[in-house]
């Protein structure tokens, strides 16, 4: 069964980048689609980024031309690069199957100062 663990988030300063990882523990050949996701205080958990074996990716509005998503199937991992971060971006960042949901990892906190 594929355990999912979230880490490299932290404290930055508006403007600062963070890179995140996501290693699945039992494999990751047979997921199809990846995706990040963070819940904000007080608010829903949303889909920000996605990502397809083949390397097509998609994007939120709100982190469109800021983060990038990527996969490496070898390593069973996958990154998301967060440039020029906004408070608004403050959250707790989950990665997770998108199509079939998988139980969910702790999330790693990204934390936005103005």
């Amino acid at each position: 069964q594929v355990q999912l663990v979230e880490s490299g988030g932290g404290l930055v300063q508006a403007g600062g980048s963070l890179r995140l990882s996501c290693a699945a523990s039992g494999g990751l050949s047979s997921i199809n689609v990846m995706g990040w996701y963070r819940q904000a205080p007080g608010k829903q958990r949303e889909l920000v980024a996605q990502i397809i074996k083949a390397g097509f990716t998609n994007y939120a509005d709100s982190v469109k031309g800021r983060f990038t998503i990527s996969r490496d199937n070898a390593k069973n991992t996958v990154y998301l690069q967060m440039n020029s971060l906004k408070p608004e971006d403050t959250g707790v960042y989950y990665c997770n199957s998108v199509i079939a949901v998988l139980t969910w990892g702790q999330g790693t906190q990204v934390t936005v100062s103005s």
